[in-house]
């Protein structure tokens, strides 16, 4: 004899809500699979698999419930466990497969399938656990349409669950998967025909439990846990989102402290715990004459010449770190085209709360024009120290000279009327005037006077210093 039974409506639109629910949840936590690191990843897939497996086994017993008997019904324990952790095992594997793969069609597809044929496998697993005087017929066609209601809702679940959507989007979505699955659900129920056998009137051994009470029990627990998961994947969003906004603010300042470094109108460079370089200023790069790219990553010590490099790697540089500070030190840099630039570099260390290294910001000096004009300095000072000298040896030895020409023109006048003796005193009174004359020149230098260059006959002059 075919037994009819009938719907209790709250208890049906109870368990539309609890599919619908679970798979809002479902879909909003799988976007905390997608962006969480590896060990989260298996902690969100599992959650997202309670939540959905789990919800969709609350919404099946409880319209299993709204299906009122004319007889007392009673479940297996074992077989109803057994459908409840069925669809958390397929549901998470789902997700496993599109997390690890990505969401192509060869991977979308036998997700679904899978996802699809054990949540149909739970229902007619549920149904096998009811404990009542009477047996099921299916019907195999309405049997397929269930089957094949669950692989579409589960393929697309799958792949909704893995697709950036808004929320309103989300919702529909949920709305429209939460009615696949309570529909695959009914049809299911469609497909059943129970029949009680000729001889069969024996009732289930264990009291019948309240239908109303049972499924209110399982509903506010499936929401209760369907609460939690949001509020976990709410939580890990806004944390998500300020670790986020703390990633782009600590970017944007290593981007903006890059741009300021590079721009800033001194010949700048950051150097790394080995000694390379990490920022430079673009006038670090004028002043040697390299670009960027060449500079980055290398060694300072590749630009200086083999002596100062020495001196930086052995001394200067482990004194820094030791000290923090160096003021200062005096390198030769060579450019680009060779050229040899004396250099002052003047570094400070900065260091964590810690103490480890970050980095040493370090600023150069270019000296090289200013050695030059010390070099000018210390040679015009040797030229008006020399002059100062020539000045007082020239006249000093003026007063000699004069007291030797006075001495002449006297010995000339009282020498015998002798062509040869008038000769040689003449010789020797010009040689004297000429040597007055080279003191007057060399008093005029060591005194700055403005000399007055003129034309001298090659020829005269050399005839004029024969008898010398």
């Amino acid at each position: 004899m075919i037994v009819e039974g009938s719907y209790s409506w709250p208890l049906v639109v109870l368990s539309v809500c609890i599919a619908t629910l679970a798979a809002y949840t479902a879909l909003d936590l799988a976007g905390r699979i997608r962006s969480a690191t590896e060990w989260a990843q298996a902690g969100w897939i599992a959650t997202a698999a309670i939540a959905m497996g789990g919800g969709i086994w609350s919404m099946h017993f409880v319209a299993m419930l709204a299906y009122r008997m004319p007889m007392p019904v009673t479940y297996d324990v074992t077989l109803t466990v057994v459908s409840l952790t069925l669809p958390m095992l397929v549901t998470g594997i789902g997700f496993a497969l599109l997390c690890g793969r990505g969401m192509g069609w060869p991977v979308l597809l036998p997700g679904g399938l899978i996802m699809g044929v054990g949540i149909a496998s739970m229902h007619y697993l549920g149904m096998q656990a009811m404990r009542m005087p009477m047996a099921i017929h299916y019907d195999l066609a309405l049997v397929a349409a269930s089957v094949a209601i669950a692989i579409t809702a589960s393929t697309a679940a799958l792949w909704l669950a893995f697709k950036r959507t808004t929320a309103p989007r989300k919702l529909a979505a949920a709305g429209a998967m939460g009615l696949a699955i309570a529909g695959m659900h009914y049809t299911g129920m469609a497909a059943a025909t129970f029949v009680r056998e000729p001889g069969d009137d024996a009732m289930p051994t264990a009291a019948a439990l309240d239908p109303m009470a049972l499924a209110l029990a399982i509903a506010g627990l499936t929401f209760l846990i369907l609460f939690l998961a949001l509020a976990a994947s709410l939580v890990d969003r806004r944390l998500a989102l300020a670790s986020a906004r703390e990633t782009a603010a600590a970017r944007e300042g290593r981007e903006r402290f890059a741009t300021l470094y590079r721009r800033t109108p001194l010949p700048l460079h950051a150097l790394n715990e080995n000694g390379r370089i990490e920022h430079v200023s673009d006038v670090w790069l004028e002043v040697l004459g390299y670009e960027f790219e060449e500079v980055v990553g290398r060694p300072l010590t590749d630009f200086m010449t083999p002596e100062s490099a020495r001196r930086r790697t052995e001394v200067d540089w482990p004194a820094l770190l030791a000290s923090k500070e160096l003021r200062g030190a005096q390198y030769q840099f060579v450019t680009k085209d060779g050229r040899q630039l004396h250099c002052l570099l003047s570094a400070h260390v900065e260091r964590d709360a810690d103490g480890r290294f970050q980095q040493a910001l370090c600023g150069l000096m270019d000296i090289t024009a200013w050695r030059q004009t010390e070099e000018q300095l210390r040679q015009a000072q040797k030229l008006e120290a020399l002059g100062q000298l020539a000045g007082g040896v020239a006249h000093d030895f003026n007063n000699l000279l004069a007291a030797v020409l006075a001495n002449l023109e006297i010995l000339k006048k009282r020498l015998p009327d002798d062509q040869k003796l008038r000769q040689l005193a003449d010789t020797a009174i010009r040689g004297a005037e000429r040597g007055a004359s080279l003191t007057q020149r060399m008093l005029a230098f060591s005194r700055r006077q403005e000399l007055r260059p003129e034309s001298v006959g090659i020829p005269e002059l050399v005839h004029g210093m024969a008898d010398l």
